[in-house]
């Protein structure tokens, strides 16, 4: 094993805490136990601007100077749930219902942290698409930006068509290869 080899190794943990404004968090380590830094530009070049609280994920890290960094997000799963409720809806949807949507290309209109929910433009329809911030949550974000790049799993509401997962753009076009 060169020095090379040794200085990149692959690590599992969960997401401790990430601020996007800030634009760094930290992961606690499965194996080491220790904290890794994860830096917005990291997570990013993943295709996500953000990553919610308690994520599964798995990155490529080196010792710096500073301690260890994540230098590349591998996958992110979203914290645990089988099922949720929608906002509103009363109806009770499992991760196969979801999953059995199909995925739809979609810009964020405009999010809003601080009110728990937003709206999102599928590509080729003129309706709006409600995202709320558990439906966020749960698929591993923590916030949305104006014009940022999605592809959304849809569900028809009672009030139109509703998010009922989330996926950040490049990690939806690896999942249709």
């Amino acid at each position: 094993m060169d020095a090379e080899e040794k200085a990149v190794q692959v690590l599992h943990g969960r997401v401790k805490w990430f601020d996007p404004v800030k634009g760094f968090g930290f992961i606690l380590s499965e194996e080491t136990g220790a904290d890794v830094l994860l830096h917005a530009n990291v997570l990013r070049n993943f295709g996500q601007s953000t990553v919610a609280d308690g994520a599964e994920i798995a990155v490529s890290v080196q010792e710096t100077p500073r301690g260890v960094q994540a230098v590349e997000v591998l996958s992110i799963t979203p914290p645990e749930g089988a099922a949720f409720v929608l906002a509103g809806e009363g109806n009770t949807f499992s991760t196969e219902e979801i999953a059995a949507c199909p995925l739809e290309a979609a810009r964020v209109k405009w999010f809003d942290k601080a009110k728990g929910f937003g709206f999102a433009n599928v590509f080729g329809r003129a309706e709006d698409v409600f995202v709320h911030i558990e439906v966020l949550r749960m698929s591993g974000f923590a916030d949305l930006a104006a014009g940022e790049a999605i592809c959304l799993r849809i569900i028809e509401g009672k009030r139109g068509r509703m998010a009922a997962q989330v996926l950040a753009w490049d990690s939806a076009v690896k999942a249709l290869k």
